[in-house]
């Protein structure tokens, strides 16, 4: 997404880096060390406004809510984040899976039709 996009698509976009490090902090009800916390724990990567402050997205924000949700039970920040990255693999692969079944179930009706 470049400067040239519109301002309505780039609001619509969930991967948009919209927000600052204190304003994604303040959302989330946490403390920009959490973010830099999970960051180093690789479970988001922030990107950098030209001047190099992190930028967040809606998305991210979304995955660091789960891992302050898990962090807040008490469980440890490393741990959280694992288990988020897996949680966020399984979904990715129940998604592409469902997209097979789909893909399989139209093949086969399709081609049980043109045998009739």
């Amino acid at each position: 997404m470049t400067a040239d996009t519109p301002l309505s698509d780039r609001l619509d976009d969930d991967d948009f880096p919209a927000y600052t490090m204190g304003r994604a902090a303040a959302m989330l009800g946490t403390t920009p060390g959490f973010l830099r916390a999970i960051g180093e724990a690789r479970l988001i990567t922030p990107l950098r406004s030209e001047g190099g402050h992190r930028r967040y997205s809606r998305y991210q924000l979304r995955i660091a809510a789960r891992a302050r949700e898990l962090v807040d039970r008490g469980t440890p920040i490393e741990a959280a984040c694992r288990i988020v990255i897996l949680e966020d693999q399984l979904e990715e692969a129940q998604r592409i899976n469902a997209e097979y079944r789909r893909a399989a179930s139209e093949a086969s009706g399709s081609s049980g039709s043109a045998s009739g």
